[in-house]
């Protein structure tokens, strides 16, 4: 059956941007309709069912709330997702509020966009695609979701995730009062999850004991590693407040427990092997430059003394003191001093015996 989904900017670099990204998706049977403001979108509703309106919060003429009630009385199944640079808290609650199915912020992460997009129109999600499941494996699911629910019950969470290494929901009960960044919002616990890996094989655990609390915001968030394949995100409100972050933690870790059980009586939960770090710690301060190397000169293997060395040589005396060598070496100092460098070039005493040196000067 074909799919009309239906964007509405007055910005034509968004239109053009969102018509690209919804065509990486390569859908069949999907066509994609644009317009620049309320009005025009409205008279698109006339002529086509529309199955899915993504439009700006602010437009010129009607905002995108009038448009969102216009078109539902056409089209009372059509799903919505707003964009918005409306930064009021207020104003975004009014939109989730309404029964849309996602709302963003510019500017527009599109991997999840394209998520809530195949979300809306009841596609197979491309971001975190469904894995297989047999026979065996549904029944397996079932045990998880029939926990993961009573959890959900027993604590008035909003959701209760199970999510597996690579980011994939392998089962869910309930749903975040927002969905927009799911995608988003997965692939960074998961990266907390991998942190949490490395910290335990480097702390030499056999398991990964800990837990990670975050506090207001849309959820109170819970996320706890179950095993290195496996993760637990728990999302509701008041969760972590003084008066019950005890006894959500607690019940999280037991459900935990339970979890971990029925993974192992599956067969599907992992180890922690020391053998597989392969993390180099970062260093703990700037490193050192390598060391310049240092030429040193080697004098020649055969090297032969100067005539002025071997008369000193000869002439040193045999037998002698320390005292006696230094004042040998200091008189030969003297006279090397004395004497010119150049053959060519006499000394200033031997200029003064020939007389060319007055005496004096």
């Amino acid at each position: 059956m074909d799919r009309t989904i239906l964007i509405v900017d007055d910005h034509r670099d968004i239109l053009r941007l969102l018509h690209s990204a919804l065509d990486t998706l390569k859908l069949k049977k999907i066509k994609i309709y644009e317009a620049p403001s309320g009005e025009e979108a409205l008279l698109e509703s006339t002529r086509n069912k529309i199955d899915l309106l993504i439009t700006d919060y602010k437009l010129p003429g009607f905002s995108g709330m009038d448009l969102m009630h216009k078109i539902r009385v056409r089209h009372p199944d059509v799903q919505i997702i707003f964009i918005t640079g409306v930064a009021d808290r207020n104003v975004r609650e009014e939109m989730l509020n309404a029964g849309v199915s996602a709302v963003f912020d510019k500017p527009i992460p599109l991997s999840d966009f394209l998520d809530a997009v195949e979300r809306s129109l009841g596609l197979v999600q491309t971001i975190f695609p469904s894995e297989g499941k047999d026979k065996k494996i549904e029944e397996r699911h079932a045990v998880l979701s029939d926990l993961l629910a009573n959890f959900r019950q027993d604590i008035k969470a909003e959701a209760v995730f199970l999510l597996n290494d690579r980011g994939l929901v392998q089962v869910r009960a309930g749903k975040l009062h927002d969905g927009s960044m799911e995608v988003s919002l997965i692939s960074t616990l998961m990266a907390i999850h991998g942190a949490s890996l490395k910290v335990a094989r480097h702390n030499h655990q056999d398991t990964i004991d800990s837990y990670h609390v975050f506090s207001g915001g849309d959820h109170d968030l819970l996320f706890i590693p179950v095993t290195p394949l496996y993760a637990l995100l728990v999302a509701g409100n008041k969760l972590a407040t003084a008066e019950r972050i005890l006894e959500s933690v607690s019940a999280l870790l037991a459900l935990r427990k339970q979890m971990e059980r029925s993974l192992k009586s599956m067969g599907v939960t992992g180890e922690l092997h020391l053998s597989h770090v392969d993390v180099k710690p970062a260093p703990l301060s700037a490193p050192e430059p390598d060391p310049v190397p240092v030429q040193v000169q080697e004098s020649p293997v055969d090297a032969v003394p100067s005539p002025e060395m071997e008369a000193l040589l000869k002439n040193a005396p045999a037998n002698t003191t320390s005292d006696d060598t230094d004042d040998f070496w200091n008189q030969a100092v003297e006279k090397l001093v004395n004497k010119p460098v150049n053959s060519d070039v006499m000394s200033m005493e031997e200029a003064r015996k020939l007389g060319l040196i007055p005496d004096g000067n």
